[in-house]
């Protein structure tokens, strides 16, 4: 280390000698102004702030380079953003396509001096444990089993913790936002969504339809189907404590005649057709080998001419998982494509697709308001989760709402029809207007 003492008396510290080593692979000056754990700086003044609180930082980007071991050590603290992560990240992006950095990689060389580098730091070591929030779901890709481990992990945090995201209706999806209005708030978005659900698939023709909800999530979908639209209603979900949570709220509606919730997979629904079936972002976590499994599902629970509604994400690019971050700490196993590609899918399972909607700008939207009331009840969420699982999600929340925002990922709603044999599809020949008037 005398070295490095050294180096810093000369006004070259832990800060500098990090700039000098990620030059080549940033393509010139750092893009963020540089904190590091021995109070030295480097950076723009101007540019985003940064703080380095520990040479783990180092030691975690050595072995999971890039955005795994930059998200692990900002989880933990050991890595911080000084003032708005959004925009903090924004203007790294920006940087990097300014400068075409996309497909940079580092030299052997570049790789040397970082070894180095952080031999001289005392960063160097044996890979350190991962984050206590890191999923760990073990066993064969998209069983049972290891689908009811990935769900859990996302969605048993307690119901308590996502009440303090998400709107009244506990919708855990995109809304749709119809009006510009000062007093027209998430949960009026989310009502909107449910509605346009609702009418896609016919529910509004007559009172008493037998309505699927698979992936039903806190039960926004099922209880404004029943409540609004008088269906009888069965959804599904491998969460338990999202079956606790719907059924307490079905008691205190009243509606114990019209809702059913079980805790049970989609491959395991015994008691279809149904007049018409929905699926809202659940059909991301099926994988892509059980996806015409999925699509079977939804084919054989419901009547010829019953329309079928699937609400899902869609992703170009080299991780349709997400990325690392993603498909560690948030929704191990979940696999987006093009919509295209989804679109074929369903057809290719006997379903007619008659049409596709995208809700690309209204979810930009929704996770604003998302991150908005996270960061409202950030002490009550640190209480109830502790402080490694809020950093978790305030950079979930933000890149995903990036992510929307710059067009790399989508979210589609897919509606589509069980035609009648003879090809008959039922549906009415004008488009409809499936927007209801407030």
């Amino acid at each position: 280390m005398t070295d490095t003492m050294d180096r810093t008396a000369r006004g070259a510290g832990v800060a500098d000698r990090l700039a000098e080593l990620i030059a080549p692979l940033v393509g010139g000056e750092l893009p963020v102004h540089l904190t590091a754990w021995d109070g030295s700086q480097a950076g723009p003044l101007d540019a985003p702030k940064v703080i380095l609180n520990s040479s783990n930082v180092l030691r975690r980007l050595l072995w999971s380079p890039g955005e795994l071991g930059a998200a692990q050590a900002y989880v933990l603290g050991e890595l911080d953003v000084d003032g708005d992560l959004g925009a903090a990240l924004t203007h790294v992006w920006s940087v990097a396509e300014e400068r075409g950095l996309g497909s940079v990689r580092p030299t052997p060389s570049v790789v040397l001096a970082a070894v180095k580098a952080a031999r001289a730091l005392g960063a160097l070591g044996a890979p350190l444990a991962p984050p206590p929030s890191q999923a760990h779901v073990k066993g064969r890709l998209h069983s049972l089993a290891r689908d009811r481990a990935a769900i859990g992990h996302h969605y048993d945090l307690s119901n308590d913790f996502y009440q303090l995201i998400l709107d009244e209706n506990m919708a855990y999806s995109s809304g749709y936002w119809t009006s510009e209005a000062a007093d027209y708030t998430l949960a009026d978005s989310q009502r909107d969504k449910l509605d346009l659900v609702c009418r896609k698939i016919g529910l509004d023709r007559e009172v008493g339809l037998r309505f699927l909800d698979v992936g039903c999530g806190w039960g926004s979908l099922s209880l404004h189907a029943a409540r609004e639209y008088g269906a009888r209603v069965v959804g599904v979900t491998i969460s338990a404590q999202q079956k606790a949570f719907v059924e307490t709220k079905v008691r205190a509606l009243g509606l114990d005649d019209r809702v059913e919730i079980r805790l049970q997979d989609y491959r395991e629904i015994p008691d279809g057709p149904f007049d018409a079936v929905a699926s809202i972002e659940m059909g991301e976590h099926v994988g892509e080998g059980n996806y015409p499994t999925y699509v079977k599902a939804l084919h054989d629970n419901v009547i010829e001419g019953g329309r079928v509604l699937v609400q899902q994400m869609s992703r170009t690019g080299a991780h349709p998982g997400g990325g690392p971050f993603i498909e560690s700490f948030i929704a191990p196993d979940m696999h987006m494509r093009p919509v295209g590609r989804t679109v074929a899918l369903i057809e290719e399972g006997g379903l007619e697709v008659r049409d596709v909607h995208a809700l690309r700008e209204h979810y930009v939207r929704t996770v604003d308001a998302w991150i908005d009331t996270f960061e409202s009840n950030v002490e009550r969420v640190v209480e109830l989760v502790g402080e490694e699982v809020a950093r978790v999600w305030r950079l979930y929340l933000v890149g995903g709402g990036m992510a929307f925002r710059d067009g790399r990922m989508g979210v589609d709603q897919i509606l589509s029809v069980r035609p009648y044999r003879g090809g008959h599809s039922g549906m009415e020949p004008v488009r409809p207007q499936w927007v209801s008037a407030r």
